[in-house]
């Protein structure tokens, strides 16, 4: 398990805890309730944790059809093979470019929509400066 997702875990059950005995110590007229929303909220994690990867799957396979379809413009009659970064992401949304002409470079786009895809972050080989590759995008320049 990814150290990312353990320590969300573990401030839920965290959390989760506190609200069971909060609720055990509260007055008997209204603990009823009290365990009724601490089951409610318990329930709530179990789904999120649980639809939260297939929600992040689709996102990511709906986001790689959108960088699809912006390379296919920006730069055509290429070849690319689009991948994620190994491991939990803060942001899933990144996604890894390596141009079939371009051996050894790898491009980071980030994916908001189909209007805002831009290149964040690159990956050179040895003693090249970015903007010497062929599919180097300067934001500032645009």
């Amino acid at each position: 398990m990814d150290p990312i997702t353990a320590t969300e875990i573990t401030f839920s059950v965290i959390f989760v805890i506190v609200i069971f005995v909060i609720s055990l110590l509260t007055p008997s007229n209204i603990r009823k309730l009290c365990l009724i929303v601490s089951i409610s909220l318990t329930a709530l994690l179990l789904i999120f944790f649980a639809v939260r990867p297939y929600w992040i799957d689709y996102q990511v396979s709906k986001k790689t059809e959108q960088l699809n379809e912006y390379l296919e413009v920006k730069f055509p009659q290429q070849e690319w093979e689009i991948s994620q970064q190994e491991g939990r992401q803060y942001n899933p949304y990144h996604l890894i470019v390596e141009f079939k002409n371009e051996k050894g470079w790898l491009y980071t786009y980030s994916v908001v929509d189909e209007e805002n895809i831009f290149q964040n972050a690159w990956s050179t080989t040895e003693g090249n400066s970015p903007d010497e590759g062929r599919h180097f995008e300067n934001q500032c320049e645009e």
